[in-house]
């Protein structure tokens, strides 16, 4: 019975590292929040786009967000923030704010600017930056389970040896 219990423990080390590992993956991490850093966010209006048409930001951050208008006239309002700036071409606008809302927020021209106007949106991602940190605790947990099972695997040989 111990002689099983010891050949099996590489098999159980593995099997409770893997369960681990997940864990670590999908676990809610209150506490681990990405630390708020200055964010320079550059858009270009034009032709009823703006360019990037996504931005991720972390929550806490303080955007610095500059408008470039290409060909005519544009605007951004950033739904949720109330953040709203208007840039003509060659002129651009500036606005900060702080991200404190964690969210998907649409962002769209505030400027009629021509038939696909209602079309110009884009959006802002406000999130913590989770993924990171669950990525390298996932990382040491099977880092730490391989060497447990590789340590418990020699021991058991040398135990069926001398059993034998």
């Amino acid at each position: 019975m111990i002689v099983d219990t010891v050949t099996r423990l590489p098999l159980i080390l593995a099997f409770a590292t893997l369960i681990l590992a997940l864990l670590a993956l999908v676990a809610p991490l209150p506490l681990v929040e990405a630390v708020a850093t200055d964010r320079q966010i550059t858009l270009d209006a034009r032709s009823f786009a703006f360019e990037p048409a996504r931005v991720n930001v972390n929550r806490g951050d303080r955007v610095t967000l500059t408008l470039n208008a290409t060909d005519v006239v544009h605007g951004v309002y950033v739904d949720g923030y109330g953040v709203n700036v208007v840039a003509e071409p060659g002129k651009p606008a500036e606005t900060t704010f702080v991200a404190d809302r964690a969210g998907k927020f649409r962002f769209r021209c505030s400027v009629t600017c021509g038939s696909l106007h209602p079309f110009m949106i884009g959006e802002l991602v406000v999130g913590p930056n989770t993924p990171f940190w669950r990525a390298i605790a996932a990382m040491g947990i099977v880092t730490l389970g391989t060497v447990l099972t590789l340590a418990a695997g020699g021991r058991g040989e040398k135990r069926e040896a001398r059993n034998v």
